[in-house]
């Protein structure tokens, strides 16, 4: 169904087609040595214009443990652009030598602007402000693994909402699901853009609050998504350093919180968690990152179309799964 497409941002993809991608990932993690040679002989390109640790390691790790190969590179000194060339002609080219392409970039539309000129499939791995899709499936995945459901849940959305990508993307996607409710957690400057509040929240009929202090809402919240203030989107050195520990989750903010509270995070954190509370089992942004591999897997193998993974017999799975993995995740509600 998803054959040839390209993934610019979550709505790209109908609630169908999230839920199917969603099964299909999780049949991998039950089996993954099922779906180990389905992109053999495949390339994907990471093209990635701005600094990645998780997502380009996470898109070339599922490439190979599909079978395929990966070709890219990880910063934009390292391709002709230093030397002048247009993103399009770089795209042209790079489309040319693979059969799906991975990209980042600093500059919003610019996965918009590739699709435009490939060949191939582009996976939007984050342009700017803008989207970051491959992160909302990831988060989506996790919170259907661990909650059981995608609707009727109180998410809190902590930090940096002006230019977080990763914000933006959830919010989008998770109004799409019934009964979600949203807490924005932030100080005045890095307020939630009023588009999502006009085009996003208001026509789908999704109640939010706004707050000013983590405190206020934490014991409410089934879900709490925290964000750091991004360095790398101000303009002004002392605005970014006035507001960078706005919001620190530690352990006597996690006391207020239910039992049944899931933490996550799209990283890389900088201090808005603290160490201590990784060892609580609320704590679930490194399991986030796993999930993130075997969503990229299930999308990259949609999209290429290859061997009708859907459709493969499962033979017994003698490949351990991390402890963490081996829950079925539930359906949407």
């Amino acid at each position: 169904m998803l054959k040839g497409r390209h993934l610019i941002e979550p709505g790209n993809l109908t609630v169908e087609e999230l839920d199917e991608l969603f099964d299909l990932a999780n049949r991998i993690i039950e089996c993954p040595q099922s779906y180990g040679e389905v992109c053999r002989g495949k390339v994907l390109a990471t093209l990635f214009f701005e600094p990645s640790t998780r997502t380009r390691l996470s898109f070339e790790a599922a490439m190979l443990r599909l079978g395929g190969s990966t070709l890219g590179f990880a910063e934009p000194g390292a391709s002709s652009t230093s030397k002048g060339e247009s993103l399009a002609d770089t795209i042209r080219t790079v489309s040319c030598y693979a059969d799906v392409i991975a990209m980042r970039n600093p500059k919003e539309g610019a996965a918009l602007l590739a699709s435009q000129f490939s060949e191939v499939p582009v996976i939007n791995a984050g342009d700017g402000g803008h989207h970051h899709p491959t992160q909302t499936l990831t988060d989506l995945l996790t919170i259907r693994s661990i909650k059981g459901k995608t609707g009727g849940l109180t998410i809190g959305l902590c930090g940096d909402l002006k230019f977080g990508r990763t914000v933006h993307s959830l919010a989008k996607a998770m109004s799409r699901y019934s009964r979600n409710r949203f807490v924005l957690i932030s100080p005045p400057e890095l307020e939630i853009p009023d588009y999502i509040i006009n085009r996003v929240f208001k026509p789908a009929g999704v109640p939010f609050t706004q707050v000013r202090r983590l405190e206020e809402a934490i014991g409410d919240l089934d879900i709490l998504y925290m964000t750091r203030v991004q360095k790398e989107r101000f303009f002004n050195e002392q605005d970014y350093v006035r507001l960078k520990d706005s919001y620190i989750l530690d352990a006597e903010k996690m006391k207020m919180a239910r039992q049944d509270l899931c933490v996550l995070h799209p990283l890389p954190r900088v201090n808005e968690i603290a160490t201590e509370v990784d060892q609580d089992p609320r704590a679930a942004y490194f399991r986030q990152v796993t999930y993130g591999m075997y969503i990229r897997m299930a999308l990259i193998a949609s999209l290429l179309g290859t061997s009708k993974v859907e459709t493969i017999k499962e033979p017994p799975c003698s490949v351990p799964i991390p402890s963490f993995l081996g829950k079925k995740g539930g359906k949407k509600k």
